[in-house]
């Protein structure tokens, strides 16, 4: 783990200020950190109306805040991949469109009226799923997506990462089916939620405090948004967003060799993280909202730990050398994740702390299963 965090390869964002996107990343990430400081501690100071004021100041400052590191970082990242010949148009383009499409047949489903407009918006976005996947094959077909990585399609053990993708797949839809039973389908309250939720938790993860060599980042808190939300509405709707963010994820910063792997490492990878709610309606322990959420965290962190596991054993096990592909993708998995999910944690117990910020999310909970 210490090897992979120390490596000549591993970027340390808080510390880089060579290029100008660097300088903008380390402001804005020193500045996120102590504006989070800030808010926790006033959280415990104030009390009544001001705090209930500050929570929602807060909330605004922080999705706008978020937003516009996003957006920005985001116009950095296209002009450095454009001068550098990384920008990917066959990946970007057809899963920017996948997730504009899904976003639009989610806004249909809540607000339109006209079962032909949901069905239109439907078709739409399997067109572009369809044209999603058949892009990514022309790509992986052409063995450009392995030699990228410096690994060739021999390295990848295809056949038990697909199966295990499958199983993968398959456990996450059978989480979705069993959590919150009975609960009310998306309506124009909980897209709006997930929306605002999807695009801090977007905009955080530009906010990274190490980039690994082979993919993987520990950032500020980037997933606490999405798991606040699988507290707010359940975990059944948090795994859906949380399967939005990862094919965000994908167009941010697409490291893909092969669709099984792209599939354990984005979307399922991050769906897992809307397990984050599964005890948020465990009313036994509605007086310890900081133990309900951590534990959920706790459960979202492994299950997103087991599917990068996976993908690092069976789609990038060539990069262990000599060593054990189980072990190597253990440690370098463990290099990044569980610092991930332990700031996660950290925060989201401060922030659960507060009696008004907990009144918030259940009231929220309560009024979508009305």
């Amino acid at each position: 783990m210490l090897q992979a965090l120390l490596s000549d390869k591993a970027k340390w964002f808080l510390f880089s200020f060579s290029t100008p996107e660097e300088i903008f990343r380390a402001a804005a990430t020193w500045l996120a950190i102590a504006a989070v400081i800030a808010f926790v501690v006033c959280l415990f100071v104030l009390k009544g109306e001001k705090r209930h004021k500050l929570i929602r100041v807060g909330t605004v400052a922080g999705v706008i805040y978020a937003c516009a590191v996003g957006v920005a970082s985001l116009a950095f990242w296209l002009s450095d991949a454009g001068k550098n010949g990384e920008f990917l148009a066959i990946l970007f383009v057809p899963l920017a469109v996948l997730v504009v499409c899904v976003a639009a047949w989610l806004v249909a489903l809540a607000a339109a009226k006209s079962r032909a407009i949901k069905i239109v918006f439907g078709v739409c976005t399997g067109c572009a799923a369809v044209a999603a996947l058949v892009c990514m094959g022309v790509h992986f077909a052409s063995g450009d997506a392995a030699e990228m990585n410096w690994i060739t399609n021999d390295d990848v053990e295809i056949i038990p990462l697909c199966i295990s993708a499958v199983v993968a797949i398959g456990g996450v839809i059978l989480a979705a089916f069993l959590c919150d039973k009975g609960g009310k389908p998306f309506d124009t309250r909980s897209i709006s939620y997930a929306a605002v939720c999807i695009a801090m938790s977007f905009a955080l993860s530009y906010l990274r405090i190490v980039k690994m060599p082979q993919g993987g980042s520990i950032t500020i808190a980037s997933l606490l948004p999405v798991m606040v939300y699988s507290c707010m509405f359940g975990a059944r709707k948090g795994i859906f967003v949380g399967m939005i963010y990862g094919l965000l994820q994908a167009v941010q910063d697409p490291y893909i060799i092969h669709p099984a792997q792209f599939l354990l490492d984005y979307p399922v990878a991050f769906a897992c993280v809307g397990l984050a709610g599964v005890f948020c309606k465990l009313h036994s322990l509605d007086r310890l909202p900081q133990l309900q959420f951590a534990l959920g965290a706790v459960v979202a962190g492994v299950a997103r730990f087991i599917m990068h596991y996976i993908s690092g054993v069976f789609a990038f096990g060539s990069f262990a050398g000599e060593q054990n592909p189980y072990v190597y993708s253990l440690v370098y998995q463990a290099g990044y994740v569980l610092p991930d999910i332990a700031i996660v944690i950290v925060v989201g117990i401060f922030v659960f702390s507060s009696s008004a910020f907990v009144k918030m999310v259940r009231r929220q909970g309560v009024s979508t299963a009305a």
